[in-house]
């Protein structure tokens, strides 16, 4: 997650759609005032490879703290902090009033079916289970993305890109922003998925209705449908 005071954008990071290189990359034009919260050690070493900001102010002011937030400080020592899933209500909520509506905001989203094989391929280790069985187990706040853009059951962003046309739409950001020169993305969090075989070929019928139940809402959104 990044907030740009420098740039007036705000990016909320969804998971699976090549979210991480997007912050790295954004990390690139952020200025000391900015928010920029932490990701893996193997993404910070790429940010610090391109000589590109790191975590930064990503503490949340007290005057946002409620009595469990004192509690949590005070008892065990614990800040309210942004981090890199924070939904799109929390965010607004905790910056000074009028941020949110006047900065540009965007994420982006991905076919659910394909989020999916790719989320199960980043969770498990060979020997992995079997797909078919282990969706059914993977809880549905990590298959869906839906609640980290929308408030109240609406989308609250500028801008919801789709990851199948990523450099389009990072495109139109750096041009709805003004930042100099193309958003150039790093591989980060490469290389989980051994198999490219298409995810058509991965899943039986109730894997395929597990997912269009939990993502019903993006995919009625975005227009996704099973083998696009």
């Amino acid at each position: 997650m990044i907030i740009s005071h420098k740039h007036r954008f705000i990016y909320v990071k969804t998971r699976k759609t090549a979210s991480t290189s997007i912050e790295i990359a954004l990390s690139k034009y952020c200025g000391p005032e900015d928010i920029i919260t932490p990701i893996d050690e193997s993404g910070e070493a790429r940010r610090r490879e391109r000589g590109y900001r790191g975590p930064q102010n990503y503490n949340v002011p007290m005057k946002y703290y409620d009595r469990f937030d004192w509690a949590a400080l005070l008892l065990r020592g614990r800040r309210k902090q942004f981090y890199n899933h924070r939904t799109a209500g929390f965010i607004r909520d905790h910056l000074e009033p009028g941020i949110w509506q006047d900065y540009y905001t965007f994420s982006f989203e991905r076919n659910p079916f394909d989020k999916a094989v790719s989320f199960y391929y980043y969770k498990t280790r060979p020997p992995r289970p079997d797909f078919n069985s282990w969706i059914h187990e993977c809880r549905e706040s990590r298959l869906t993305n839906w609640p980290l853009y929308t408030i109240n059951g609406h989308v609250q962003l500028d801008f919801l890109g789709r990851y199948e046309s990523l450099d389009e739409g990072l495109a139109r950001v750096r041009d709805e922003v003004g930042l100099p020169g193309d958003i150039e993305l790093p591989k980060a969090k490469a290389g989980f998925r051994p198999d490219r075989s298409p995810y058509t070929d991965l899943m039986d019928e109730a894997a395929r209705e597990r997912i269009e139940l939990v993502c019903a809402r993006e995919i009625r959104l975005m227009g996704y449908a099973f083998a696009d």
